[in-house]
């Protein structure tokens, strides 16, 4: 479950549930205070204008007593706002506490501790006064009002209680909603799952159903298809490179067995079985030069790269390869004509050993007394060399496999059982290994073979 995408989902969904919960209790939280912050300043304003009116505009004999009296009806229809009159005069005195309050505005504070409510508890409480000189009817006077503001600190209280216990449910619920919907919105993705899981080596041609997926996993679903056409392919190859391995070393060694079961079935003289080492020598030759070849093959497919790279001119490397090969193409009564010339970095053994093959197939595969063109370029990234020579028309979807091991377009064609069918792969590799590539074209009865290789290592 630590892994689980649905889980990781929920906890995302709980996590901005819970950031919203909290801003929005947050806001409603400065709200609220404000809001009763606000009330507890509206009834201490409130009860000092009605203190103040009283005793200024009041002209009755006994004022000190109705303003006491007003006080005490005040004080019954609100018991959270209390009132406090302090005077020379005791008859304009009112309240337990009006002594300690007087001494508490003496004193410069605004606050002070009191005994109120049902039962009495200490509470600090704000304090808010006017004073008035004296006049024909009264004295000088303080008058003073306070808000018990427990209650208002009760219903904040509350408040926040409410809105921490609904925080935490609702984090919950969109935790559990939002796993639950993610199970519903992967389940395409299970599916997914369960089509891969059915592809095996004994049903390779299964693809996923792409009209069947989301649109978000159509490209997951393509990519995976790709990789297992890919996977496919290469299964296919393998399994043929394995027949022609097999059959490519099987002529050999039957023919090393055959003569050599000949050869034991009666005397021979020293002539004779000279004969038959010399053929199980050219037979055994075979054999090495494919062992060796395919190991080439090997080395290069585990990334090994060129090494020793030396600035040489790839026309110089083609005259010594057409040097090289000198009696061959005398036999065959065939020309080479070079044009061009680049400069390129290269490992001049492993060069010199892709154009050998490359002229060697273009011997093998064209009519005696034929020209071999070697064409030479480059461009800002890359050098190329190519061979063109006469030759039967390859098909178009031939040309790309050309450069597969063992391949042959036509075992039947002239020639075509003097080589084991690795030369063009080893061209390709020396290329790969020049961070290069291979290229092959076949128009109007002229066949173009070539590879280039990268300026800059």
């Amino acid at each position: 479950m630590r892994n689980s995408i649905a889980v990781r989902l929920a906890l995302m969904f709980a996590s901005a549930a819970l950031a919203g919960f909290a801003m929005l209790g947050t806001a409603l939280h400065h709200v609220l205070a404000s809001e009763l912050a606000r009330h507890q300043q509206e009834q201490v304003d409130s009860r000092l204008e009605d203190l103040s009116y009283m005793l200024q505009h009041s002209r009755s004999t006994n004022l000190g007593e109705r303003i006491r009296d007003k006080l005490d009806t005040l004080a019954a229809a609100d018991s959270s706002t209390r009132s406090w009159l302090w005077s020379d005069n005791t008859a304009f005195r009112y309240g337990d506490d009006a002594q300690q309050v007087e001494a508490a505005i003496e004193a410069g504070r605004d606050s002070v501790e009191l005994n109120i409510g049902s039962p009495p508890r200490p509470t600090l409480v704000h304090l808010h006064w006017g004073s008035l000189a004296a006049t024909e009817t009264r004295p000088a006077v303080r008058y003073v009002a306070a808000v018990d503001e427990e209650p208002f600190g009760h219903t904040l209280r509350t408040f926040e209680t409410a809105v921490a216990l609904l925080t935490l449910a609702g984090t919950m619920l969109s935790a559990g909603l939002g796993y639950w919907i993610a199970r519903i919105g992967l389940g395409p993705v299970h599916q997914l799952s369960e089509d891969a899981q059915r592809v095996g080596p004994n049903d390779r041609t299964r693809r996923l159903q792409l009209p069947a997926l989301p649109k978000e996993l159509a490209d997951l679903g393509s990519s995976f298809n790709a990789a297992l056409d890919r996977l496919d392919g290469a299964y296919r190859q393998l399994a043929t490179f394995s027949d022609d391995v097999a059959h490519e070393l099987r002529t050999p060694l039957a023919n090393l067995i055959g003569q050599t079961q000949v050869a034991l079935g009666r005397e021979r003289n020293a002539a004779e079985l000279q004969e038959v080492l010399q053929s199980n020598l050219e037979e055994l030759e075979r054999l090495r030069a494919i062992v060796a070849d395919m190991l080439f093959l090997a080395r290069a497919e585990q990334g090994v790269r060129a090494r020793g790279l030396v600035a040489s001119s790839i026309a110089q490397e083609v005259g010594k390869t057409v040097e090289f090969l000198d009696l061959l193409l005398d036999e065959a009564g065939m020309s080479v004509q070079v044009e061009g010339d680049a400069v390129a970095p290269i490992e001049t053994s492993l060069f010199r050993r892709a154009l050998t093959n490359l002229l060697q197939n273009a011997i093998q595969h064209s009519r005696p007394g034929s020209r071999v063109l070697v064409q030479i370029g480059r461009d800002e990234h890359a050098a190329e060399v190519s061979f063109t020579n006469p030759s039967v028309p390859i098909a178009a979807e031939a040309l790309p496999r050309l450069f597969d091991r063992f391949y042959r377009v036509d075992t039947s064609r002239r020639n075509s059982g003097e080589n084991h069918g690795l030369g063009l792969s080893i061209v390709k590799a020396v290329a790969v290994m020049h961070n290069g590539n291979v290229f092959a074209r076949s128009d109007d009865g002229m066949t173009t073979v070539g590879f280039s290789v990268a300026l800059e290592s």
